[in-house]
């Protein structure tokens, strides 16, 4: 009764908490509301779910959350600094190929949009038979590095998080 009821219970809580962070107060209406949502939504969605993404423990998909956010914060500041004080001839934008080990389309999307919401880097294509992504760097000088970085930085963890 519970699995019919709630099909992806992380996307029924995240949904319930985002609705009450974006409502900025905490009451019975906006909780229960909240709830409503977190039901109903992955309801209507769970066509388009058909199965449910293999984790292998939150605490990963944590401590990965909260390495996105830091390297945000550094990776804005390295763009302003480099903005701020190199002259645009000096900048080295560069499309960089990474090869993808992870194959989890879950996996996939989430490199490509922590690699977009990080400054200065932005996934510009996924090949078609999923095994690479290609990314433009702000500023690179050595694009072998910038892939390994990646792969180190956030692949290998979406390898442990998505088995």
């Amino acid at each position: 009764m519970i699995a019919r009821l709630l099909p992806h219970p992380l996307l029924s809580l995240a949904v319930a908490a985002f609705w009450i962070v974006l409502e900025n107060r905490l009451s019975a209406g906006t909780v229960l509301l909240g709830a409503v949502l977190g039901i109903a939504l992955p309801l209507a969605t769970r066509a388009w779910w058909p199965d449910r993404p293999r984790l292998a423990g939150l605490p990963g998909l944590a401590a990965y959350a909260l390495i996105v956010l830091w390297d945000i914060l550094v990776s804005a500041a390295e763009v302003a600094w480099l903005v701020l004080t190199r002259p645009e001839a000096e900048l080295k934008s560069r499309f960089v190929t990474v090869p993808l080990a992870v194959t989890a389309p879950e996996a996939i999307a989430l490199l490509a949009s922590t690699i977009t919401m990080t400054p200065g880097t932005l996934s510009a294509d996924l090949s078609a038979d999923g095994r690479s992504l290609l990314v433009h760097v702000f500023h690179t000088d050595d694009p072998d590095a910038t892939v390994a970085a990646i792969k180190a930085r956030y692949e290998r963890r979406l390898l442990e998080i998505f088995p």
